[in-house]
């Protein structure tokens, strides 16, 4: 299945038009050279073969292998998996390069149907794995080490055992996965297909949004106000969406046993309830002394005796508004990189440098910012909406920290690389924050520092405070669809719930806010995927304080952290660094950080 995780912002800053210089666009080539090139032929037809005989082979009888038999069958299943994932990586970048274009579309279902239908066989495997003893699974494990190694898949496989159906009926779910995907798509396109004018201009999502940065305040409001606008009038598409697949996701729940509708994703995560909960706990009390606090700060800088949405991602009244080109955005991310280690600025290079990376906003490109795995025998493609703002450079540094990351890992292998979502974020956080004291430091005045600040500040607000508050609304959607049809009044009830809190009493909400949930994807394809940038957030600062504080081999240590991609526990990675996510007070170091950055802006005010 073909998913892309999705940006922390939602908003960057119009260009106005100047040039930005030689953007660049991807080169696909390494996946497939085309929709008719005859490897594509040539490895569907291999899947569809490769998958019926690896059912002939082992259905029914994975209690029968002995530890060297296991160890094939596994890597059977891993090439399975990278030749598929190759298609549908080739299939889904294509698409989300163009996503109102109907061949590309077309091309991305098929594929998917194909390889559901392909894969379907395969279901059994999982389910006699969960099947075997635990002293027999112990017992071939300790026959051969190189079985060994695949045992965090195991472990993650066998923590759904409780929760599995029969045989019957998972491959029912499994089929009926296309379905789901279907409603995923009717989101993309709505969102890709949505029209707004501001000022008398025609924009797509991606640039109304960029218009809430807008130095002027009446081209943010107008923006702001078109937004809801267009927003209100497709409000009864997006309820029906959101009530389908969060339905849809209670009924499989409910089948299954799922205790919350939270446990797929914590299980998926690898992370323990009450971690996320102590997240969730220290950023909510947080709130007054993190984003309260803040944007009191903001509201006196903008001289307003109340905020509006429209000004939550204003520029200061101080700020350059210089537009950041294409090559001053890669040398300054380039030397963040190589100034902490060499290693890191040759691992990024050639994303700049082979058509790695996808950079400008065109008509039907999907909004925001990804880096996608793609597989491990080939590499991982980033894709920007670049604008060049400050932010976007960020953007670009945190995407690049992403692919680093996947690149790193991908020597582990095609089913031991992909990081659960909460330690995903790691290297993406850790290279904004390279970049960002880069910038803090060669900062020549007060004014620019303040300005650099402000914006980190922000940046992990939105990263943090929003992200929770996101969570928090999720939490309660499911919640209340379990009880029944909800009407968009009542997701814009629910919405509105959480950003008072989180935000505080600088904001006052207009008319139409209340319907800004629709266009966050994350609801859509992940939900309750939003935590893991608070927890990747949470986690780099408090990373980050043990390298500021001159941490012996620290950069060993972290290369051999995104080296391990999916293959260890949190618990195990941090332990290297003397930190531990199970402790409550390993929250609040890390949002000590932005409560820091937050004293120096107030004491610049003294």
């Amino acid at each position: 299945m073909f998913q892309l995780p999705f940006p922390v912002r939602d908003a960057h800053a119009d260009t106005g038009g100047e040039p930005l210089g030689n953007l660049p666009e991807w080169n696909l080539d390494d996946l497939y050279t085309g929709e008719d090139a005859p490897e594509l032929k040539r490895d569907l037809d291999w899947l569809e073969q490769a998958c019926a005989s690896f059912a002939t082979d082992y259905e029914g009888k994975l209690d029968t292998l002995d530890a060297a038999g296991l160890l094939d069958c596994v890597l059977r299943n891993e090439k399975i998996n990278q030749v598929a994932g190759r298609i549908m990586s080739y299939a889904g970048l294509r698409y989300y390069q163009l996503t109102t274009d109907a061949g590309r579309a077309k091309f991305m279902s098929d594929a998917q149907e194909k390889i559901t239908n392909y894969t379907t066989p395969l279901v059994f495997f999982t389910l006699e794995l969960n099947r075997l003893d635990d002293s027999h699974m112990e017992g071939l494990l300790a026959e051969n080490a190189d079985l060994a190694r695949y045992k965090p898949v195991f472990d993650r496989i066998r923590a759904m055992k409780k929760y599995q159906l029969s045989d019957e009926l998972e491959k029912f779910m499994h089929d009926l996965g296309v379905v789901g995907d279907a409603w995923e798509r009717l989101f993309d396109e709505t969102i890709a297909g949505l029209e707004f004018e501001v000022n008398g201009d025609a924009l797509n999502i991606e640039g109304t949004l960029n218009l809430l940065t807008d130095p002027d305040r009446t081209t943010r409001e107008a923006a702001s106000r078109e937004l809801a606008a267009v927003f209100g009038k497709n409000i009864k598409t997006f309820a029906r969406v959101h009530n389908t697949q969060a339905k849809e996701k209670e009924i499989i729940d409910r089948w299954r046993g799922m205790e919350t509708a939270q446990t797929g994703r914590h299980l998926s995560n690898h992370v323990e309830p009450e971690v996320v909960e102590a997240l969730r706990n220290a950023v909510v009390n947080a709130y007054p002394k993190l984003s309260h606090r803040y944007y009191e700060l903001k509201r006196k800088w903008l001289g307003l005796d109340k905020m509006q949405v429209w000004d939550r991602n204003a520029p200061l009244p101080m700020e350059d508004t210089r537009v950041v080109d294409w090559a001053q955005a890669e040398t300054m991310v380039m030397d963040a990189y190589n100034a902490f280690d060499p290693r890191m600025g040759e691992i990024a290079e050639p994303f700049f440098s082979k058509g790695w990376i996808d950079a400008g906003v065109k008509p039907g490109k999907a909004p925001g910012a990804f880096a996608h795995p793609t597989v491990t025998d080939v590499h991982p493609y980033v894709m920007l909406n670049y604008l060049g703002k400050p932010r976007d450079v960020m953007t670009l540094a945190h995407e690049l920290g992403h692919g680093v990351h996947q690149v790193l890992a991908a020597g582990q292998g095609e089913m031991l690389s992909s990081t659960p979502l909460t330690l995903a974020e790691t290297a993406s956080v850790f290279g904004e924050m390279l970049t960002f004291r880069t910038m803090l430091d060669n900062a020549k005045t007060t004014s620019e520092r303040k300005v650099l600040l402000a914006g980190k500040v922000e940046d992990m607000i939105n990263t943090v405070v929003r992200q929770i508050a996101f969570y928090d609304f999720e939490c309660k959607l499911h919640a209340a669809r379990a009880q029944g049809e909800l009407t968009p009044e009542n997701i814009n009830d629910i919405w509105m719930s959480v950003q008072g809190e989180s935000l505080g009493p600088a904001f006052e909400f207009m008319d139409g806010y209340e319907t800004f949930w629709a266009y966050i994807p994350h609801f859509v394809h992940s939900p309750f995927y939003v935590y893991a940038y608070a927890f990747g957030d949470g986690l780099v600062n408090a990373l980050y304080a043990v390298y500021a504080e001159g941490d012996a081999g620290f950069e060993d240590k972290y290369f051999d952290m995104l080296k391990a991609g999916g293959s260890k526990h949190h618990k195990d990675l941090l332990a290297p660094f003397g930190l531990d996510a199970s402790d409550p007070k390993f929250w609040d170091k890390g949002l000590s950080m932005i409560s820091g950055f937050i004293d120096e802006l107030e004491a610049m005010e003294e």
